[in-house]
This record gives C-alpha cells, structure tokens and sequence, in this order.
C-alpha cells in the first residue's frame, strides 16, 4: 500500500521528565537525587519523577505511600505549574525560529513540521539537533526528539534515545522499524491494548502487520484502522498550529474518602466554580458535562449528560453535576470527583448561543533527513 500524499519533515520535541527536571534546575541540591513532583501526603498522586526515582520503579500516576515503599530516599516537591509555563513558552519561542507549523501537546512536548523552514536549512534532524542544543544553552534543560516522515513515527522515535538523544528515521527505514519494534513502544497501544495483542500473539511491529484489515476490525474495534496503517507507515495527520481544546475540566482528590452525598455537593460547589473560571478565562462554553467519580477500591465511573445549549455558568455545571450525582446510587465511598465540559463551542464556532445567567507509511521515496 502507498501513501499518496507528500513526505513530510516532521520532529517530535519531548522535555526530558520535564517538571522533575525544573525541580532539580532550580534547586542545585535536588539534582542527582530521586525526586517526585506532587504525591506528598497520604493519598498524593506522583505527576514526575526523576530519572533517579525511575531506577526505583517510581513513576507517575502512582501513590506517593507505593512511591516511598520503593524508594525510601524518595524526596517530594510540590508542583509549579506558573514556572512549568513560563520555561514552556521560552521553549516555543525557540520552536518558532524554526517553523509556524508548530502543534504543542502539552506544556513539554511538540511536533514540529519543517518540511519547509525558516532556516532554509534541508536536514530536519540537524534542525533538532539545533533546537536541542538552544534549549539546554538558554534553558538549562535536555530535551529529546524524534525525526521522521509522519507525527507518528516521529513521536515513538522520541522515545528511543532518550534522555537527551535523538532519533532519526529515515523514508526508507520506516518499515523496518516498525516491523522489530515491540508492540508496547507503539503510540496508541496502552497497558490493556498490549495484553490483549500479547494473547493474540502480537508481540512486534512485524506480527501486527501479518494481520489483515477485518482481523484488526473485528478484534480491536475501531481502532483497528489505525494500527492497520500505522505500523505500514502510513498516518497522514497533519501538524497542527492551531490545536483546538476538546474538554476543560477540574477534580479534587480527598484527603478522606466521602461516604456521604452531602459533603460530596460541597466538594462538587468549588470544582464547578473551578470549571467555570476556567471556561470564562479560555472564552469558551460547553453542552456536555460529564462527571468524574473515582472509588475508594480506585475503580473509576463517569456519568455524562449534553444539554442543547451551551453553558459556561457555574450554577448550571453544579445543577447538572448535582442531577449526574443522583443519577445511580454510589459504589463504594469515593475519593475523587471530577467535572469536565467537552462540545465545546471551539469545535464549531464561538458565535454559538452561549446560555448564562445574570448575576449582580508505505513509501521510497528519500530525501535528506
């Protein structure tokens, strides 16, 4: 199968453990030393860890009381995200000098399309040899990057030679990359996909491609498609520079589960007005309002409901989150709420009726990389 469309010079920019990282850059003393970023506290949950921390198995999403078992030498700071964003923005700037078509994903990592760059410049992995460089000279900080002909291929590469490396693949050394590559290093494909493919007998990039298109359907659903022509090289997204926001949303892990409803609606008040002072802040409104209720035994639950207009008021958010809540009796005693709004009007356009309330590959073709 051929791709038809043009090759493009794509770079994914990954920060090394990002938050962990600006951790030990602004405080000399942590560096060389295994930290975790949040998870203090009995019931914190880790959002870094150093690379220290890793050799411990300590990572993010995991319970600071699991993280401390594994590693006792474990020394926990607390978030920054006003420094994370402004070390953020310096790094784009630098993105910038090199293309417009930059699509941020989150605060420390990017694709970059530079195809066609401001540098004039026709090898795309000495540009991010470049851009690597200019971040740890004006940042203080290592970054990694993938380089190849789709987002795709570019991001599993970011993850080959990290921290601080790079990896290129070139046109004709996609296939074969993907085919040696282990299922679980593909973008898309997390803990219960894997396992799924490992009972299947998919283990490499190469047993994924000896599966034919309605085997893919019928075990994988719709994402079958997808894992049909990725690990054929062939993704066809297009970098985007203006990335539209999909959801906003805002949760509260408790220090104490909550068993009783009564003191979940007080919780739920200033998530609500969290939610609404975020959508005020973006200009944005959303239909749908999904709650998020995660258990005591960690099982998670959410309850939606789309309205026919759009809202942004915090009366409404809490009034329907209230309606979500009572929907079905509670599992168990909870120990996080979440609510988020998603439809938003950024999908269509923000002249939409906001409702408020007044208130006093497969291909050989090659070129330099």
């Amino acid at each position: 199968m051929m791709n038809t469309l043009p090759i493009r010079k794509i770079i994914h920019v990954d920060m090394d453990a990002f938050y962990a990282s600006v951790a030990q850059m602004d405080n000399p003393e942590l560096k060389g030393k295994a930290i975790a970023v949040g998870g203090g506290g009995i019931r914190g949950v880790i959002s870094a860890a150093s690379y220290e921390a890793r050799t411990f198995g300590v990572k993010s999403a995991m319970s600071g009381r699991l993280a401390i078992k594994l590693c006792p030498e474990l020394i926990f700071v607390r978030t920054d995200f006003a420094r994370y964003t402004e070390i953020s923005k310096h790094v784009r700037r630098i993105f910038y000098d090199y293309t417009d078509l930059v699509e941020p994903l989150s605060l420390d990592e990017a694709y970059l399309d530079v195809t066609e760059n401001k540098k004039g410049n026709p090898s795309a992995s000495l540009i991010a040899e470049e851009i690597r460089t200019r971040i740890f000279n004006e940042v203080g900080l290592t970054a990694s990057a993938g380089i190849s002909i789709n987002k795709f291929i570019a991001k599993v590469a970011s993850d080959y030679n990290k921290p601080n490396g790079q990896k290129t693949v070139n046109p004709e050394e996609v296939l074969q990359f993907l085919e040696v590559l282990d299922i679980r290093k593909f973008y898309g494909v997390g803990k219960v996909t894997s396992e799924k493919m490992y009972q299947k007998g998919i283990f490499t990039g190469a047993d994924l491609k000896s599966k034919s298109l309605e085997y893919l359907d019928d075990n994988f659903g719709k994402s079958g498609r997808y894992y049909y022509h990725v690990v054929r090289g062939i993704h066809n997204s297009e970098v985007k520079p203006n990335r539209i926001r999909k959801s906003l949303a805002a949760e509260r892990t408790f220090s104490k589960n909550l068993s009783s409803e009564v003191f979940m609606l007080e919780k739920l008040d200033h998530i609500a007005e969290e939610v609404s002072k975020r959508l005020n802040k973006s200009n944005v409104a959303g239909k749908t309002i999904t709650l998020k209720i995660k258990y005591s035994d960690f099982t998670l639950q959410t309850r939606s409901k789309t309205l026919p207009y759009f809202i942004n008021d915090k009366n409404i958010i809490l009034d329907t989150a209230k309606d979500l809540l009572y929907q079905e009796r509670l599992n168990n005693s909870v120990r996080l709420l979440g609510i988020s709004l998603s439809n938003l009007n950024t999908e269509t356009s923000k002249t939409k009726k906001v409702k408020t309330i007044e208130k006093p590959i497969s291909v050989q073709l090659k070129f330099e990389f």
